[in-house]
């Protein structure tokens, strides 16, 4: 097994413990986000070494915080890596990369590296997508049982706002995810 392997496999186990009560923070959203940072690496031109794998490292535990906490969880996520990060027999500028990736998930996005720009768009990538809708479902049902919006016509503001509001940070999403995203506000209204 390699070395990726060994780390997808440590997180997973951990994230099959997460709260049911997680309809959108769950398993399937890492390995949505995983997907999406492998294939905006490669339209960014980072197809392999060093920064792919700390990527896909950090795709993989930026929501593990959920395990502990709901807010601050991109903090707690850190934590746990770094609680992990000694048998992946990583440096600590490589450390402090996948820590950087993390936290620059936390909403609002600020990120500062084309790597950082990546997991932030990897993490949003589906509001410009078809599954939008179905997707976004499952965040509306985990905010009402986090008390975040209280009902749908909430839920709806918040999703037109955020929407508005919301950039996407590389060139390929800003090409292949913005005119979707725009499609899904208009059909919002």
């Amino acid at each position: 097994m390699n070395a990726f392997e060994n780390v997808k496999r440590n997180v997973l186990n951990k994230l099959g413990k997460l709260s049911p009560d997680l309809t959108y923070h769950c398993t399937e959203h890492t390995l949505d986000v995983l997907e999406q940072s492998i294939r905006i690496a490669k339209e960014e031109g980072i197809e392999n070494g060093d920064d792919l794998y700390l990527l896909k490292i950090a795709a993989l535990y930026h929501d593990t915080g959920f395990l502990e906490t709901y807010a601050s969880h991109e903090k707690k996520s850190c934590e746990l890596f770094l609680s992990d990060s000694e048998q992946y027999q990583l440096n600590d500028d490589q450390k402090n990369i996948v820590l950087n990736l993390i936290m620059s998930t936390q909403i609002p996005q600020k990120p500062h590296t084309l790597l950082e720009r990546i997991i932030c768009d990897a993490d949003l990538d589906y509001l410009g997508r078809n599954d939008f809708f179905s997707i976004g479902d499952t965040l509306r049902k985990e905010f009402i049982c986090f008390n975040i919006v209280r009902n749908d016509a909430e839920w709806n503001k918040l999703q037109l706002n955020f929407l508005r509001n919301h950039s996407y940070h590389t060139t390929s999403s800003q090409k292949l995810r913005e005119p979707g995203k725009q499609l899904n506000y208009s059909k919002l209204l």
